[in-house]
């Protein structure tokens, strides 16, 4: 028998206040009652990565990546940082390495208590806060190290986590890797970004 969101709600403080315990919501739990999270499919040169995005949570990340992906910014793009027991990292630079252009920064949103745990996504950023553009970053371990207030007092923020497609996380995560000019960990056959779109729901 399905309960309602109120009951659940209900059931779970209770559920605590017995254990004793403190419990936390999945961020995609409290969209149920008001509507599904929306959710992005990436389409690579090595398989598909649907990603569940959270706006309660991240909203400035998340109405970021989306004018990014309604704009078709992303197709073309490469992952050009992988480091296989860290992170994937892409949005940012084309096949020939060269940077796209993009809007302005956003505020960093790494407060918003989401982790980055394995197969979350978060935004990539310079050492200044603020400075978070087109490009993020798919965890492939957990990453406690990248969680406010680490490393640098200031955090990385989560926007989202991928539902479906880890195996095609994990083949980008264990490409070879060398240098192409001043960059380091950039995979030695191009793994490119074909498509992001909405998934309809």
């Amino acid at each position: 028998m399905a309960f309602s969101p109120l009951r659940n709600s209900v059931m779970a403080s209770v559920l605590a206040t017995i254990t004793g315990t403190v419990l936390l919501a999945v961020p995609g739990d409290d969209a149920a009652a008001a509507g599904a999270n929306p959710q992005v499919l990436m389409k690579t040169s090595l398989g598909e990565i649907v990603i569940e995005l959270y706006p309660e949570k991240a909203p400035k990340s998340v109405e970021n990546v989306l004018k990014y992906v309604d704009d078709n910014h992303y197709a073309g793009t490469i992952f050009h940082r992988v480091i296989g027991n860290f992170m994937i990292q892409a949005g940012g630079f084309d096949k020939d390495m060269k940077q796209k252009p993009t809007r302005a920064s956003i505020p960093l949103e790494s407060r918003n208590g989401l982790k980055n745990d394995t197969g979350t996504l978060a935004m990539a950023r310079t050492s200044a806060p603020d400075s978070a553009t087109s490009q993020f970053f798919i965890n492939t371990v957990n990453n406690a190290n990248l969680n406010f207030p680490n490393p640098d007092g200031n955090g990385y923020a989560v926007f989202g986590k991928v539902v479906k497609g880890m195996d095609t996380v994990e083949k980008i995560a264990k490409v070879k890797t060398g240098r192409s000019g001043p960059h380091g960990d950039v995979p030695a056959e191009t793994v490119t970004i074909e498509s992001v779109t909405r998934v309809a729901q």
